[in-house]
């Protein structure tokens, strides 16, 4: 099988030739057709992630078919079409046993500390896995966890969006900000897309967005402009580029909703804001098992579909990099096996 692998920080990735992986007893073997490639991918390869593992196979947007079970699995066989989670989670602790799985002290992220998804085919844990239901299209179930199941759980579930608030989400015109237009708009939001591109405008227009904004140094007098009174929530998925103003666009008691961070240097904060506005500032990790469900139930009614800007062959991986890298993609870039 084609896999791509990363052997130290700042390296090219290589593709190799590898066997197919032997599954584990609570392990399932997926073959893949595609993966989605997610920006904390090129984050490792810049070395963010110290417990990342060299050489190591990156990636952990998984779908696929089951080809292989392990002798403890149950309730998957052999052609069952299924998603991951991006990590496998102990399963033993409190908050694995209460449903908050993404907060698993012991989890082991698929691209970081296993080999991941850049391959043809993949080792899961049983408890990563679920099974996709019928209607699912293969770019819909690979972005189930990683994009849209984070996203379910980050505006649903921590911010507790309701029918007709309004929402700003920054980077919108990324893998992950354009999906969570759609998934805004679908619960039923007033939704402000904030781009630092202003020929994304009429894409994020075409997925629901009721306005969008251009950055600028002070993008939030323009949401003011829109909504004076400021925005219920803000979902921010870009990190210290745009978080002060983010802060800034929201109402009198209302939240931000950190997802991303593709700079990881410090952000400021102004905690006279935050105080005087009783604001709240949260950070939302991943998703669970019922997320990656709701996300892939999103997906079966028909309302919900990816944006795909591109799909590289396996050994186009740098070069998929370099696209994402220079911020030129609207939505989601994949990886396909031959």
């Amino acid at each position: 099988m084609k896999a791509a692998v990363l052997d130290s920080i700042k390296a090219p990735l290589r593709v190799e030739d590898r066997p197919i992986p032997e599954p584990k007893p609570t392990e399932i073997i997926v073959r893949q057709r595609i993966t989605g490639i997610c920006y904390r991918d090129i984050l490792e390869q810049d070395g963010f992630f110290p417990r990342a593992k060299f050489p190591v196979v990156p990636g952990h947007e998984i779908t696929g078919i089951v080809t292989n079970v392990g002798s403890e699995v149950r309730g998957f066989r052999i052609a069952d079409r299924v998603a991951s989670l991006i990590y496998k989670p102990c399963g033993t602790c409190t908050y694995c046993m209460s449903g908050n799985e993404n907060l698993c002290p012991n989890k082991v992220t698929y691209g970081e500390n296993v080999d991941g998804s850049y391959a043809e085919y993949i080792a899961i844990d049983q408890k990563s896995a679920v099974k996709v239901p019928n209607g699912v299209g293969e770019y819909e179930a690979a972005i189930a966890s990683c994009v849209t199941g984070m996203i379910v759980h980050a505006i649903r579930k921590i911010g507790n969006i309701k029918p007709g608030q309004k929402i700003l989400i920054t980077g919108a015109g990324g893998g992950v900000g354009s999906h969570a237009v759609e998934v805004s708009k679908l619960l039923g939001a007033t939704v402000i897309a904030e781009t630092s591109s202003p020929d994304k405008s009429e894409v994020l227009k075409s997925l629901g967005a009721d306005h969008v904004v251009q950055f600028s140094e002070r993008f939030d007098r323009k949401v003011r402009d829109i909504i004076p009174e400021g925005v219920d929530l803000a979902l921010e998925t870009t990190g210290n580029y745009t978080f002060e103003q983010a802060l800034r666009s929201l109402k009198v008691g209302g939240g931000m909703i950190v997802v991303g961070n593709i700079n990881p240097e410090p952000a400021k904060l102004p905690l006279g804001i935050l105080i005087l506005k009783g604001n709240s500032v949260t950070g939302s990790i991943s998703s669970t098992r019922n997320d990656l469900g709701e996300a892939l139930e999103l997906a079966a009614s028909g309302k919900f579909k990816a944006v795909i800007d591109k799909t590289y062959d396996i050994e186009d991986v740098n070069m998929a990099y370099s696209e994402i890298r220079s911020r030129k993609n609207t939505g989601k870039v994949f990886l396909k096996f031959r």
